[in-house]
């Protein structure tokens, strides 16, 4: 098979997967308004395809398809809002660090080396220990571990691009610094940055699956795919179905997002930049 014709199965493959998973959680309201939490203990732990759960029960009796489907609302707004505000902040401190080195690089640099030198999985467990669980500060939290990828990827493409022709010919006609940064010199560093925030979408679904597992993520009661993981390890032998349906749910969001992502590498950064970070 072609390079090409494969790089074109890849986004086909990715798009559906993600507007299949997509799908499902923006769907959930409409088939599943309870959202999932309706109990009925004289039906726990039903086997899959039964005329009234097609993907059984949980131990409390609440129906899994439900859960799944109403469960990947934590994990898309998890993903989605946490790569952004990291972008946001990242961009900003980057840009910043670049254009005007000196002791704003210096500062912002040897601070990004300190946080990259702290474990995430460290951090988290010591920040949520202090001010508790909750969906807010997950996403907080993720913000603030994540943005040093961002700034160091916008630094290294502003100190490439700082000195290039058409940067000069803008400063020699006395436009702002500021106009110069984010009309001149940040779009030709948007490229990596979408790539690297599709990436950072499927690795944040999988972060905080790990840290609801874990007991330290978002409330219990709320559905979610880690919080199903973790109700369904004491039955994995007796009722498998109870952590292989969400299991599956996160496998497939976080393909479909790697292959939309290294579908994006190859038509936004043909260079290679983003490896080179």
């Amino acid at each position: 098979m072609k390079k090409s014709s494969f790089k074109h199965f890849e986004f086909i493959l990715g798009g559906s997967l993600l507007l299949l998973m997509g799908g499902l959680v923006l769907l959930a309201p409409v088939f599943f308004p309870d959202g999932g939490k309706t109990m009925n203990f004289l039906a726990r732990l039903t086997p899959p395809f039964s005329e009234n759960f097609w993907l059984g029960t949980d131990p409390m009796g609440r129906d899994v398809l439900a859960r799944v489907a109403t469960g990947g609302k934590v994990s898309f707004i998890v993903g989605i809002f946490s790569a952004l505000g990291a972008v946001v902040l990242g961009t900003i401190v980057g840009l910043l660090a670049g254009y005007y080195r000196g002791l704003w690089d210096t500062l912002f640099m040897r601070f990004a080396d300190i946080q990259l030198a702290l474990p995430f999985i460290l951090l988290a467990i010591t920040v949520i220990a202090i001010v508790g669980p909750g969906l807010d500060k997950i996403i907080l939290l993720m913000i603030v571990a994540q943005w040093v990828q961002y700034a160091r990827l916008v630094r290294g493409s502003v100190l490439s691009l700082r000195e290039a022709e058409y940067v000069l010919a803008a400063k020699s006609y006395g436009l702002s610094n500021f106009k110069i940064m984010f009309k001149h010199i940040l779009p030709n560093a948007l490229g990596p940055l979408i790539i690297l925030m599709t990436l950072n979408v499927a690795n944040n679904i999988l972060l905080e699956s790990s840290l609801t597992f874990l007991g330290l993520g978002i409330d219990p009661l709320t559905p979610s795919w880690g919080g199903m993981l973790a109700d369904g390890r004491n039955y994995i032998q007796t009722a498998p179905w109870v952590t292989v349906f969400p299991g599956i749910a996160i496998m497939l969001t976080v393909l479909g997002l790697n292959l939309i992502g290294d579908w994006l590498r190859d038509r936004l950064d043909p260079l290679g930049r983003l490896g080179k970070a």
